[in-house]
């Protein structure tokens, strides 16, 4: 088993902290079983000690780098007890193997110890270094062979051979007889990168070797996918799920014809030796040709899709492209084209193919029609009726999609992880101030530039010897690949120059998962012009964040809420599966030869970090794109967001400039409003706003479905905080996090601007809905009355209130009195009342539930309710670009709008201060009224039973009209007459 192991997992057992004392004097004695696909490794006992330090490491073979992501490494931790007793258990961890990173990347994380059983009293956290590392498997097989055990190796086997006897023994059935004992007993202990000892295999119980077999026989055999630029565990776990069907939509049948070469005889090859060749595809209307090549060896694909052909024959042609013919003039004559042959296919004979059918194998087909005299030529060629889920599929030449236009085909892209770099400034010394000898402080500042984002510290003083504590906080996104150096400099305010600078290698940093332990700091010396090579030295502390989710996208449509850190990533509670079926009825978005108008569509779905685009279909009002997608789902709290473009890009204007993809509409689907293992197949609308109002431009179908394996994660997932720890033991500034998440989207518009084909600027920036920030009177009327809608619950209770205390309908009145009088005086039943009230209420509505996800709502955007200048503001350039005439009319129209919010801020602080005042006595008449009130208050409260004081206010609020009064209350005419502060604001 072991030969064909390429890969080794290495687990560094650092510390722990905080362990329950189990011994019963206080401390536990406290050792780790570490067991991994079978392989099981132990460390050292600590004895006495609850924050106990190991700093081992111990390794295992993975026998299928493949499955590394479906595996799970298990540590246990246990207390060691003498004279032969069983261990106690002291907690317990499981990580997925979808979480190792490689080696070199491995950062020390604390993970908090679980619980075997509900009844397990457990506490504390273990810290980790896990890593994988790939190596040769022959050169590890023979170094193995070769190299004896070491001496420390042997050492390390002495002194723990009395302790693993004693474990082991506890660990033993008793069942199990001394003589099958000794063996495993005696077994001294191997280096970490041996095999499992059969001491270690019987450590096991008997239920988990069978549920470790039950694993590896549900383990799928390995698939090859195409690189998508993820990594391998990845493709392996996408065919995995999906297998390569493509059940959300229906499939579209293509003739796929596969022209691998041409054999031409020896007469032909010799006469036309310079001359070169190619082939030429024809059915019906279709025509279209091969590279061409000397050698008569092309290896293409061309996929026609079956409904826009016209002919029930394809003719394959072999040319010979013959050179210019000198004339002896200056102009030569054209170049003529001679054929080799035809052959022709009825395609009603042509065979099915559909995978996971075997490739169908090339044929050598004998030219007809060749020249006279000619022993002929022979073509090997391919031809079948296959799918859009054919293998050949994406990288043949497609008819629908303009033939291999890169910026036509289907692509994934991948985001680049983020992280958050921490910079913070320490102290500066002996900076080399030039020629200035005054003795007063001179002020300064740190300048730290990472690619294109620069940051300043605030100003601080240094004296005449060149020393200050600045001690401040920068922060950068910092994008793998990372940039080469970080740069750091100190600048002087007054002359405006830099008095040095420095460089640090971003590689060189280190990175943290946590706020346990605080990065190392280091002085670096400042390196001024050429005529001072030493300007002083800074002490700084530098650090990349892997704790923290870098947002960069919208709060309220975020997909990925994971930490940066890829040892902090829980696995997958779920897959994401979008079927991209069908658009209707779409507008033309541009005219073409300048006569009729046409759309050239595409669509692109984005989900955490992947993003997939659909092949451009040109020319089409009604495409059929007919993909299928897949994505694993960590949160279900989370948003898809799906958007429609009008392809632009692949056609370049006269200076050579690729035009630009517009917008057609945008789809987001919440995954928490999505039922388990259900297809939901519906039309959504595209709707987009223009300065001129909202255009329906089409309807695309969609087909969604959400899959989960496990109701306990998906509940969990729902008690889990939204966001990694470190967002909120070491939370970041609200306009801290709004710069970092522009700054983030910046970087990840320009890495996806710089693939191939590129995802042009305008697509990433709509899906990230990257202008959330500018100013929108629309958006405030729509955010406005998104509050009245939550509020109007209340005003509807308060008139059904209202109604019982004015009779409105005397038998529910009636209903109302006997119902609190019972519950006064059964006080215990106020709870569970209500919230068998809300029950009721909330599984009475279930029917009425929406059952369709939902999408992007016109109405609710109140794209309707705003003016056509209100809708040109909104989609106004910062800085305007406007003329001066409009810029002050709409500054006036802001005034108006913000003199109305400021009085509504005016009356909330008013109602504040008179509950201050009445405190206060600013108002000595008031109070000492209250004063008193508060005497007999609390003398009737004392004197009165609580019970009969609620009843009779209760009857008194609902009292019938008769006795009631037109006038305001006495409570509510004493509030409003106490003073606040307003008369002394100016």
């Amino acid at each position: 088993m072991s030969e064909n192991c390429s890969r080794k997992l290495i687990v560094e057992v650092c510390n722990a902290r905080n362990l329950m004392p189990k011994d019963g004097q206080g401390t536990s004695s406290a050792y780790v079983l570490v067991d991994f696909d079978g392989q099981r490794r132990r460390t050292k006992t600590k004895f006495r000690d609850l924050n106990p330090q190991w700093d081992e490491k111990v390794e295992f073979l993975v026998h299928d780098p493949h499955s590394l992501a479906s595996e799970t490494l298990e540590l246990n931790v246990c207390n060691h007890k003498k004279s032969g007793k069983r261990s106690t258990f002291l907690g317990k961890v499981k990580i997925s193997g979808s979480s190792f990173p490689k080696v070199g990347s491995e950062t020390l994380v604390y993970y908090p110890l679980e619980k075997r059983s509900v009844f397990s009293q457990i506490k504390g956290e273990i810290g980790l270094k896990i890593c994988y590392i790939d190596e040769d498997s022959s050169a590890s097989e023979n170094s193995k062979a070769e190299a004896p055990p070491t001496g420390d190796a042997a050492a390390k086997g002495k002194e723990s051979k009395e302790e693993d006897k004693k474990v082991e023994k506890a660990e033993e059935k008793k069942e199990e007889t001394k003589e099958e004992s000794k063996p495993a007993e005696a077994a001294p202990q191997e280096t970490p990168s041996a095999a499992a000892t059969d001491s270690e295999k019987t450590d096991k119980s008997p239920a988990s070797d069978a549920g470790e077999k039950q694993q590896k026989e549900k383990r799928p055999p390995t698939k090859n996918q195409p690189d998508t630029g993820v990594n391998d565990v990845e493709i392996k776990s996408m065919s995995e799920r999906a297998g390569g069907s493509y059940d959300l939509v229906e499939r579209m049948l293509y003739l796929y014809v596969r022209v691998l070469k041409a054999k031409r005889s020896d007469t032909e090859a010799n006469t036309d030796a310079d001359s070169s060749i190619y082939a030429k595809l024809v059915i019906g209307t279709h025509s279209v040709r091969t590279k061409t090549v000397r050698a008569a060896d092309w290896d293409q694909v061309f996929a026609f899709y079956k409904e826009d052909l016209n002919s029930t024959a394809l003719e394959v042609s072999v040319w010979t492209e013959n050179k210019a013919a000198e004339t002896g003039t200056e102009t030569p004559a054209p170049a003529t084209d001679s054929s080799a042959g035809t052959v022709s296919f009825d395609l009603q004979e042509v065979p099915k193919r559909v995978p996971p059918d075997s490739a169908l194998a090339p044929q050598w087909y004998t030219l007809e029609g060749s020249p006279e005299n000619s022993p002929g030529t022979d073509v090997m060629l391919a031809v079948w009726i296959g799918t859009q889920a054919d293998e050949s599929f994406q990288e043949a030449w497609q008819s629908d999609t303009g033939g291999l236009l890169p910026e036509t085909r289907a692509k994934a892209y991948l985001s680049p992880r983020l992280w958050y770099l921490r910079l913070t400034v320490i102290q500066t010394q002996d900076l080399q101030l030039g020629s200035r000898t005054e003795a007063r402080a001179r002020e300064f500042y740190v300048k730290a530039q990472l690619g294109p984002q620069v940051f300043k510290t605030a100003k601080f003083l240094v004296t005449s010897f060149g020393s200050s504590n600045p001690s401040e906080d920068l922060i950068f996104v910092a994008a793998e690949p990372f940039e080469p150096f970080l740069s750091i400099g100190v600048e002087d305010v007054m002359a405006g120059k830099s008095v040095g600078q420095t460089k640090i290698q971003v590689a060189t940093i280190d990175r943290r998962t946590d706020n346990r332990a605080e990065p190392r700091s280091r002085w670096f010396n400042l390196a001024g012009d050429e005529t001072r090579p030493y300007a002083g030295r800074i002490h700084v502390r530098v650090c990349l964040e892997g704790g923290y989710h870098v947002l960069d996208e919208a709060a309220h449509v975020t997909s990925d809420v994971r930490a940066a850190s890829k040892q902090l990533c829980k696995p997958p509670i779920g897959t994401l599966e979008l079927g991209v079926r069908v658009a209707t009825n779409l507008l033309p978005m541009k005219t073409r030869d300048g006569t009729r108008g046409t759309t050239d569509a595409y669509v692109v779905a984005k989900y955490g970090p992947k993003w997939f685009r659909t092949r451009t279909l040109l020319d089409r009002f009604g495409p059929l794109w007919n993909e299928q997608y897949t994505w694993d789902v960590y949160d279900p709290c989370t948003v898809l967001t799906i958007g429609v473009f009008d392809n632009g890009s692949y056609k370049k204007d006269e200076s050579g400039k690729p035009g630009k993809d517009v917008r057609m509409g945008k789809i987001r689907i919440r995954l928490s409003t999505l039922d388990m293992n259900r297809v939901y197949l519906n039309s959504y609308s595209l709707t987009v706003l223009h300065p001129g109002g909202t255009k329906k431009l089409g309807e695309i179908e969609l087909a969604v479905r959400f899959t989960s394996s496990s109701w306990l994660s998906l509940i969990h997932a729902y008690a889990s905080p939204m966001l990694p720890r470190m967002h909120y033991v070491r939370p970041l500034g609200p306009a801290q996090q709004d710069i970092l998440r522009h700054t983030a989207m910046r970087i990840l518009t320009a890495r996806l601007a710089r693939s191939e084909p590129p995802l042009s600027q305008e697509v990433v920036q709509y899906l990230l809905d990257a202008d959330m920030h500018v100013w929108s009177i629309r958006r405030c009327k729509a955010n406005w009355f998104r509050i009245v809608g939550c509020l109007s619950r209340v005003v509807a209770l308060e008139g059904w209130l209202d109604g019982i205390r004015m009779w409105a309908h005397p038998s529910t009145t009636i209903l109302v009195h006997i119902l609190f009088v019972v519950v006064i005086l059964c006080p215990h039943l106020i709870l569970s009342t209500a919230f068998m009230y809300v029950f009721f209420i909330v599984v009475w509505r279930y029917r009425y539930r929406r059952r369709a996800p939902g999408n992007i709502d016109p109405r609710l955007s109140y794209v309707d309710a705003v003016g056509p200048d209100e809708l040109d503001e909104e989609f106004d350039s910062f800085p305007s670009s406007r003329s001066a005439e409009q810029v002050r009319a709409r500054y006036d129209r802001l005034r108006a709008l913000a003199g109305r919010a400021q009085t509504l801020l005016g009356d909330v602080a008013a109602q504040g201060e008179r509950v201050e005042a009445l405190m206060n006595w600013r108002d000595p008449r008031a109070t000492g009224i209250f004063v008193v009130f508060c005497l007999v208050a609390s003398l009737v409260l004392y004197a009165v039973p609580f019970k009969f004081l609620v009843l009779g206010f209760g009857f008194y609020y609902i009292r019938h009209p008769r006795f009631r009064d037109d006038m305001p209350a006495v409570p509510a005419n004493f509030f409003r007459r106490l003073p606040s502060l307003a008369e002394r604001v100016l």
